[in-house]
């Protein structure tokens, strides 16, 4: 039982890894549940205090993966539509077959977005593009950076109990 919670906790990880980068997974969340069911072990000793610090990391990260982008939209002269340009650019890049599209769709759409539903002039509605691009951007290094913590402690929480394991 032990192994398949084991399993199970580190294809969490590796899939709220993915979901750090991707927008339809939530990628920190997946990963926190990742440690639930790794202390969920009979082997391992459950720590409530562990577990509901890093509860609170994730959802207040859940709640900034949408507040970053439109931080840095605004921060940059960009409105709503920049925003919403800036995810459906995401997704499309993500399914294009085009190089880069993870990065070149958000940067599109944000700027597709501010010229064509904001009515934005081309100098702004670039500047809200390079806005909402880099929000996008740091809001999804910092869900990365993250999950990979959320890693480290899962393969050092492993390693600590890893007679008792197997």
């Amino acid at each position: 039982m032990e192994i398949v919670l084991l399993v199970l906790g580190l294809v969490l990880m590796l899939v709220g890894i993915l979901g750090s980068i991707l927008p339809v997974l939530p990628g920190v969340p997946i990963s926190w549940l990742g440690l639930v069911v790794l202390y969920l072990a009979p082997s391992i000793e459950f720590d409530w205090v562990f577990i509901t610090v890093t509860g609170i990391v994730a959802i207040g990260l859940y709640i900034l993966d949408y507040v970053i982008p439109a931080m840095g939209t605004k921060k940059f002269g960009g409105s709503k539509a920049g925003a919403w340009g800036t995810t459906i650019g995401l997704v499309i890049g993500i399914i294009a077959p085009i190089p880069f599209g993870i990065l070149i769709g958000p940067f599109i759409g944000a700027l597709v977005g501010e010229l064509l539903f904001n009515k934005t002039e081309g100098t702004l509605a670039f500047k809200a593009a390079i806005g909402s691009f880099i929000g996008f951007l740091a809001s999804t290094f910092i869900k990365f950076l993250a999950t990979v913590v959320y890693l480290g402690l899962f393969i050092y929480k492993v390693w600590v109990f890893r007679d008792l394991l197997f």
